[in-house]
Formats: structure tokens, sequence, C-alpha cells
């Protein structure tokens, strides 16, 4: 019997329309790691903002993070979502080291996961989130196959999941043999309900494909 492809898949930044992606998630039966920023959570949902002049965006408020993101994986996006490229190395370490362990501290779980803010990696900052104990971190590059990948700590996904070539990277990835297949995304980005539509149906796809299996970031790579 072949081994499956996993199929794995990131978000980013902790936001309301989270919610409802979660449990389209659940419903599918579908893993996944969001990767969030701690000390942008206040005790009420955050200031908005406007994504491309089509919907207003809050973050979630502190205390339904542990609620939303229930049975999935949590990583670290640094604690307040500098790019690396604009703020001092020594700045950068606090960004990564507080705001893994305040994660740690309000999910009561090992957070071994990284995303790079705007996706900037100059090589110390690359080389801190090694040094501080991230087992991954993952880049806005992007290569199929992804996995199994020359450095996890420069992790290129295969796509965004809004890509047009989505399928057809996807089918590579199976095509090759490669261990697993990785998409990552904003919630915030499902702006309609056709668009709300057009991703449950990439979910139920990938569901009703015998040839793959979801998976999970940790543990492809521990």
């Amino acid at each position: 019997m072949k081994n499956r492809i996993k199929i794995v898949q990131c978000w980013d930044d902790g936001v309301e329309d989270d919610i409802r992606l979660c449990e389209l998630l659940r419903s599918y039966g579908a893993q996944a790691t969001f990767n969030l920023n701690a000390g942008l959570h206040d005790s009420s949902p955050g200031s908005p903002w406007q994504f491309r002049g089509m919907k207003e965006v809050r973050r979630l408020a502190i205390k339904e993070l542990v609620k939303t993101y229930e049975g999935f994986e949590i990583a670290n996006h640094t604690l307040t979502h500098p790019s690396a490229d604009k703020i001092t190395a020594n700045e950068w370490k606090r960004e990564v080291v507080e705001g893994r362990e305040r994660l740690e501290d309000l999910f009561n779980c090992k957070v071994v996961g990284f995303a790079y803010p705007f996706g900037h990696c100059p090589p110390h900052a690359v080389e801190i989130v090694r040094e501080t104990g991230h087992l991954y971190a993952r880049t806005l590059a992007n290569a199929t196959p992804s996995f199994p990948p020359t450095d996890p700590m420069v992790l290129a996904p295969d796509c965004h999941f809004l890509n047009p070539r989505f399928w057809e990277l996807y089918e590579k990835a199976k095509f090759v043999g490669a261990p697993a297949f990785y998409f990552w995304g904003h919630s915030y980005e499902l702006c309609s309900e056709a668009d709300w539509k057009s991703f449950e149906q990439k979910l139920s796809r990938i569901h009703s494909d015998t040839d793959v299996e979801w998976g999970s970031l940790s543990a492809l790579l521990e």
C-alpha cells in the first residue's frame, strides 16, 4: 500500500474570520496551523482595518483565542508582527522569544513553529529563529515539492490557497511522490460567500481524494 501524501496548511494573523474557518475545517476533519501574534490581541477585538477596500478585518479578542483554535496547532508569528528587516537584531529576538512564550502560556502547549511576518527573513533573523528552538519557519517563497525542505528555517510552502495554479501544483506534488503538499493564507482573504463556497469545494475535493490525508507541519518535521 503506497503512502498517502500529507496535506498541510497554515493561516496567519488571528482574525475574526478564523472562527468560521475553523468550523469549516473541523467539518472536513482538516488539520491546520494558525500563526499568531500574542501581543496584538487585547481584551476586546482589535481596531479594524480595510482589506483592499472590500471588507473590514479585526483581530480576535484574547479571550476568544483558546476556544477558536481548539484542536489546531499554534505557531509563533512574533509578538507584534514587525518586519525582520526593519528592526534591530535584539528587537527581533525579543519579538521571537516573547511571542512564543506568551502563546505557550496562553494555550498551555509547546509552540515549535514560526512564520516570518511579511515573509522577510534576512540571515540574522533566520539564525535567531533557529537558535531560539523553533522546529521550522515559513517564508513566502514557493517550492513544489515543498517537503523535505533543504532548511526548515526557510520553509517554502507550495503555494497560497488562492494561487490560480493550486490544483496544478497539488497534482505535481502527488505525481513526484512528495511527502506533503503545503498551502497557506489569511481567512480575511475570503471576502464573499462565493469565496467561502469556493474554498469549501477545495476542502471537499481534498477530503475525497484517496491519495492524500490531512497532516500537521510539526509531525512532518519532528
